[in-house]
């Protein structure tokens, strides 16, 4: 089948794109509680569904991803866990592949689980200074002036989660305590199969064949500099950073990540959701999976986008949880780490895969869904 042919099943998908959440809520700590903290709304998180068999893997929904992925040419991973059912699908999700900055997600959990411990809240004011800023796509940089731009904890983590500022997650890897802190929470909530970089300005200076230099951060530096660098140096660097991405995570540990965390398994009842409620409000990857989804659908999600060198793109991802009209959740990560395929072809694959996943499950309706219809 091939690759235009599986992405007509686009075609059945009917109704509006859904965009979802509710706004970020921001909750209290261990200390003692602010209005920030009055002001939020602590949702249970339901309980952890229990394991179900391999076995139980839906075939039909296999066969199709499968279908899907064989007329894709490049390095890609997919992986689908039912967060309330405990089936996976997954073709090629065992890899390493580029995060990009879906690892903004590792960042902010960081954070809320500092918050959980008490270390920190999310009105803490922050200044974010010149000596901060980074490189591609950073929108608070239009507002640090020479004195710094005044801020809180909490407006960070927006702003990274839901515009995937560079400099604001930058600002709050520094806060927790750098790339180590990260890794430290990563092995200690047993995330699995996710590395973590050693962050923006070191991660993109790497991949293009460049020194981090502070320069780097102002105007188009980095690209004039990136631009001057021979064809053959700049492959070379690709090709070592696609081998062995040091943000490279496994589309599976990913989507399982996910799971547990919308289990409440990771953060505390409003941590999670302060999480989620955030990852809803995202503005970015609207041609990804956020396109494919039917009327009633929610999804709560992190894209993220490598460089590209002429036309190979290094990381092009996203990754979520979507929710069914009848309240059934899907970790979902699509994971595109090296491919020469024209952009519409890589936002493509992922509709392609939300697609499935929506079609399959209204095909089949949980036990409840059913019940209510006979009505």
């Amino acid at each position: 089948m091939t690759f235009p042919r599986a992405l007509a099943l686009l075609a059945l998908i009917g109704g509006a794109v859904v965009a979802c959440g509710s706004g970020t809520r921001l909750g209290g700590s261990g200390r003692a509680p602010s209005r920030e903290d009055q002001a939020s709304v602590s949702i249970p998180v339901p309980p952890p569904a229990p394991a179900r068999p391999a076995a139980n893997r839906p075939r039909e929904l296999q066969a199709r991803i499968d279908s899907i992925a064989a007329g894709f040419h490049g390095r890609f991973g997919i992986a689908i866990r039912a967060v309330d059912d405990g089936w996976t699908v997954e073709h090629g999700a065992r890899q390493r592949l580029p995060q990009q900055s879906v690892s903004k997600l590792w960042v902010a959990m960081t954070v809320l689980d500092q918050r959980d411990q008490g270390r920190l809240r999310l009105d803490d004011p922050i200044i974010v200074r010149p000596e901060d800023l980074t490189l591609f796509h950073q929108p608070i940089a239009f507002l640090v002036k020479a004195g710094g731009y005044r801020t809180s904890v909490g407006g960070l983590l927006t702003r990274a989660l839901t515009q995937s500022d560079n400099t604001a997650n930058d600002r709050l890897l520094t806060l927790v305590g750098g790339p180590s802190a990260v890794r430290r929470m990563i092995q200690a909530k047993r995330l699995g199969e996710i590395r973590f970089g050693p962050g923006e300005r070191q991660l993109q200076a790497g991949t293009a064949g460049l020194t981090w230099q502070p320069a780097y951060a102002i105007g188009n530096a980095f690209q004039i500099a990136r631009s001057r660098l021979s064809p053959d140096a700049r492959k070379a660097a690709l090709d070592r950073y696609v081998a062995d991405p040091p943000d490279g995570a496994a589309p599976l540990a990913i989507a399982d990540a996910l799971a547990r965390l919308a289990r409440g398994e990771i953060l505390s009842e409003t941590s999670t959701r302060i999480l989620l409620d955030t990852m809803a409000s995202s503005v970015t990857g609207r041609a990804r999976l956020r396109a494919a989804l039917p009327a009633g659908w929610k999804i709560a999600h992190k894209t993220g986008t490598g460089q590209d060198l002429g036309v190979r793109n290094a990381g092009f991802n996203d990754v979520g949880l979507l929710t069914a009209p009848d309240g059934r959740r899907y970790a979902l990560a699509v994971m595109i780490g090296d491919s020469i395929r024209p952009i519409r072809e890589r936002q493509m694959l992922i509709q392609a895969v939300a697609a499935a996943l929506t079609q399959y499950v209204q095909a089949h309706p949980s036990n409840a869904a059913r019940l209510n219809s006979l009505q």
